[in-house]
């Protein structure tokens, strides 16, 4: 719970990836996008899917379930791309992450947010910032800035450029 004192974000976008909810801080979030065209990127991970044009920037996307081991993400009318800000050695990386399906903005108070567990998760716990409950589901609440590492943000970044 230490991890989570001092973080006064209250508010976060829940989406999902196969039957699992995740959520972001409101804070990381630039925009949704509906699915767009995603151009592919020669010898990137797997992960990476490419890039697209956001008003004229090149952005990169990532499919969200492929870096967390699921299958790769499938283009559905409810597939979309949320643009968020990750910031890794305090430089800010702008990139697209792939989800099945954006749900809602929710507020979670710092009470209601348990920390991640050690076990029972496919992720690593080190990216995970807690999980909340709502209802009877549960909802794995990222930190982005921690889902991907230097060495995978280079290569992202370098795709962009």
């Amino acid at each position: 719970m230490e991890r989570l004192m001092g973080d006064d974000n209250t508010q976060y976008l829940t989406f999902r990836l196969n039957d699992e909810i995740f959520a972001l801080g409101i804070d990381k979030v630039r925009e949704v996008l509906d699915f767009t065209q995603i151009t592919r990127v020669p010898q990137v991970p797997e992960f990476m899917r490419g890039v697209i044009n956001l008003r004229g920037s090149v952005v990169p996307v990532v499919d969200m379930r492929l870096k967390f081991g699921m299958p790769k993400t499938e283009k559905t009318v409810n597939t979309c791309i949320i643009i968020v800000e990750i910031k890794l050695d305090e430089e800010t990386t702008v990139l697209g992450a792939l989800a099945d399906s954006v749900q809602e903005v929710l507020d979670l108070e710092p009470d209601q947010i348990e920390p991640a567990p050690r076990i029972g998760t496919r992720l690593s716990t080190e990216f995970i910032r807690g999980m909340g409950k709502r209802d009877e589901q549960f909802i794995i609440i990222l930190d982005i800035d921690r889902v991907f590492s230097s060495e995978e943000l280079a290569v992202v970044q370098a795709a962009g450029d």
